[in-house]
């Protein structure tokens, strides 16, 4: 080969590897794509490219390393042109709070990309963006995630952050979990032949099995997920990663493992949730959080024990934005959380009790929609005929990939089995070609509730002359959205300050609550008439009445942690 033939043969392979890099750099483009899952890392580059297309509107930051250094991003979206971010409602969307619930972050990422490619083109949302700050956080679990998308798995595992602990107690840590022995990508279930084993091949379908009856002569017996009992104690799989749950390692009625599991040692002993947990601590202004789970088809608010209950002016403002949101997502049931079952430490309760926000949890993808049938609504008989179904939307509408059949394998401690049964996307998860649906709708209920947030307007609406040099000034603030400016449950734990109404500029006299304006009845404030505490209700108004001494400009201001700051004044 000739110098110029190497030459030009080094220029070609740069130009190919230049090209692979660009097209590996311009794989993820806006607007997004919901048709697929996404990798960890696609999901920080797809956030990264919604920040670049929009830069005025976005910031993307970390809010801190997990436990293997990975990450967890936030995109802040507002209008900053429209008022600075503190000053705004804020709005808190997050996902993937466990590793495998992998849906929940599409969910968020499908949020951000319809607030931003829709901002200027569909009204409500420019408004939205105009009025609120969303902050996004796609996946609260980094590693697990990333774990779960690159590694085999079981539908279920990956779930806990990967703090390692010694399930079996044996002083080891972590040290039997899950193995992919015939390689697939996937962690199955294994089964042995064995006349006493407690189930059969299904008859009508013998890639399912069905419990022997009473009389019946077994078939198989099921050993569990693929894995060797690789610390020679017996058993298998019985110390995988974790388990801290990071749903139960919050800061708001912690309790330790020996009642919840997965509790961990103390509270925010999760590296990556401590830091979440301060970044949103330094954001006072939010008032409405939505916290995305995998799987039932549920809306579920505080509160998370059958013990405590929730003030019923706070419950009010949860029956409108779950009874919306069960309409926007046919099939979904709205109740308190403790009904599904009790959790401590959970988030939800910790964002309602600590930061002053109403918060729901959504669980998403229900089993239920695998359907293979023409009447939906008539309920199956057959306990057998769910699986039986199952399998034909696999085999017709899943492309045949969310079940593996069953193999033969050579097991090193249990000889002759079968590997076999349902696969990682599966079961926990919708098919690809059902998430666009999955994710609109519930986007759409968080948009819902954010345009449900307080928008408070002020105005002077009386300014009377009453002798001796008074000014009788009345003030009203009325706020035409549903939600109250603050959660009547901060208010009466004093959790922050109440709203402020503040007079100043002139003498303040007497200032207090119109009580009923039709009959002049106020509730006189004793001291500090010129400062007024108080919360205006969603759909609703407070009035108040100022006695004014002298003549010149007097300055009214409201102030709100959750509802922002207004202003004016009168010439007296």
């Amino acid at each position: 080969m000739t110098m110029i033939s190497r030459i030009h043969l080094k220029l070609a392979v740069l130009l190919v590897l230049a090209g692979l890099l660009t097209n590996a750099q311009n794989k993820i483009q806006v607007p997004l794509r919901f048709d697929f899952y996404y990798t960890l890392e696609e999901m920080n580059q797809a956030l990264e490219a919604l920040h670049k297309a929009y830069p005025k509107l976005t910031r993307l930051e970390s809010a801190g390393k997990s436990e293997e250094g990975r990450d967890i991003m936030i995109l802040t979206i507002h209008n900053p042109d429209k008022g600075a971010e503190l000053t705004k409602p804020g709005v808190y969307v997050d996902g993937n709070i466990h590793g495998n619930e992998i849906q929940a972050g599409e969910v968020c990422l499908y949020y951000a990309n319809l607030l931003l490619t829709k901002y200027g083109e569909n009204e409500r949302i420019t408004q939205l963006l105009d009025k609120n700050v969303h902050y996004i956080v796609p996946v609260v679990n980094v590693d697990g995630r990333a774990a779960f998308m690159s590694e085999a798995n079981t539908p279920s595992t990956n779930r806990t952050i990967r703090i390692p602990k010694d399930d079996d107690r044996d002083g080891l840590f972590d040290e039997d979990g899950y193995e992919d022995l015939d390689g697939d990508g996937n962690i199955c279930q294994m089964r042995i032949r064995d006349p006493f084993g407690m189930y059969r091949s299904d008859p009508e379908d013998p890639r399912l099995m069905v419990r022997v009856k009473p009389g019946e002569q077994g078939e198989w017996t099921l050993l569990g997920y693929e894995g060797i009992d690789n610390d020679g104690d017996g058993r298998v799989n019985e110390d995988a990663e974790g388990y801290v749950d990071p749903n139960r390692n919050w800061g708001y009625r912690w309790y330790p493992r020996y009642v919840e599991r997965g509790a961990g040692y103390y509270p925010f002993s999760g590296v990556g949730l401590k830091a979440l947990a301060e970044w949103m601590l330094a954001k006072p202004n939010i008032i409405m959080v939505f916290a995305f789970h995998n799987m039932g088809g549920m809306w579920l608010r505080g509160p998370a024990t059958q013990d405590e209950s929730l003030d019923p002016r706070d419950v009010a403002l949860y029956d409108y934005l779950g009874e919306n949101a069960e309409k926007m997502t046919p099939g979904y049931r709205y109740m308190p959380s403790w009904q599904l079952y009790p959790t401590f430490g959970d988030f939800g309760e910790f964002t309602y009790n600590l930061l002053g926000a109403y918060s729901f949890i959504g669980e998403l993808f229900m089993s239920s929609q695998e359907t293979y049938r023409k009447d939906i609504t008539k309920p199956l008989e057959d306990p057998n005929a769910t699986g039986r179904e199952r399998l034909k939307f696999n085999d017709h509408l899943g492309l045949g990939e969310m079940y593996k059949p069953w193999t033969a394998y050579n097991h090193p401690q249990y000889g002759e089995i079968e590997i076999g049964g349902w696969v990682k996307i599966s079961s926990r998860l919708p098919q690809p070609f059902m998430l666009p649906e999955l994710v609109h709708r519930n986007a759409a209920v968080v948009m819902f509730a954010a345009e449900q947030t307080p928008e408070i307007s002020m105005e002077i609406f009386e300014v009377k002359e009453i002798g001796r040099n008074l000014n009788r000034v009345r003030v009203r603030l009325s706020n035409n959205k549903a939600m109250p400016s603050m959660t009547a449950n901060a208010a009466g734990m004093k959790l922050y300050p109440r709203d402020m109404l503040t007079v100043s500029g002139l003498k303040v006299v007497a200032g207090g609550k119109i009580t009923n304006l039709h009959f002049d009845r106020v509730t006189y404030k004793e001291h500090k008439p010129e400062l007024q505490f108080l919360t205006v209700p969603g759909f609703g108004k407070e009035e108040y009445e100022f006695l004014i001494e002298g003549k010149g400009t007097l300055q009214i201001e409201y102030t709100s942690r959750k509802a922002g700051t207004l202003k004016k004044s009168v010439k007296l």
